[in-house]
């Protein structure tokens, strides 16, 4: 079984840092590459940029619960939520090898 796990690419799970404006603010958020392309699918599909989108979300999280505590950590869960929810099946994250 870990076979499946352990012959992913490391691309795949190397990390990427990117610099966003959120809420008026510039930050950076490093995420794994996988989670960077599943954020973009939907962004995508919101018809957002990852910008706008992580930004909605921001906004969104900080109404409901008046803060946004580890925000990177609300994304990588956000695309487990997308993806434990099935994405659309023309839909496929890919992982370029850089």
């Amino acid at each position: 079984m870990c076979r499946i796990f352990a012959e992913q690419t490391p691309e795949r799970y190397a990390y990427e840092t990117r610099s966003l404006r959120i809420g008026g603010h510039c930050t950076s958020l490093r995420l794994e590459a996988a989670f960077w392309a599943i954020l973009e699918e939907i962004a995508r599909q919101e018809g957002l940029s990852v910008a706008k989108f992580a930004t909605k979300l921001h906004d969104e999280v900080l109404e409901r619960h008046g803060e946004v505590r580890n925000f990177a950590s609300l994304l990588r869960c956000s695309c487990l939520i997308y993806l434990s929810q099935g994405r659309p099946a023309a839909a496929p994250v890919l992982i370029a090898a850089e």
